[in-house]
């Protein structure tokens, strides 16, 4: 049993160090790219037009 509480105390720690960008950790970083893109495509348009 002890070596089982060892292995995964070692994929816990293993899990922790993890910086791997997982897929559903981007939905938020995309609309914020997305949204600034937008304003900034709307920003140029503004200027055009004046």
């Amino acid at each position: 049993m002890k070596s089982k509480k060892i292995w995964m105390a070692n994929v816990i720690k293993a899990a922790d160090s993890c910086n791997t960008r997982m897929p559903w950790e981007r939905g938020a970083m995309r609309k914020a790219m997305i949204a600034r893109r937008k304003a900034a495509e709307g920003e140029t348009k503004a200027r055009a037009t004046a």
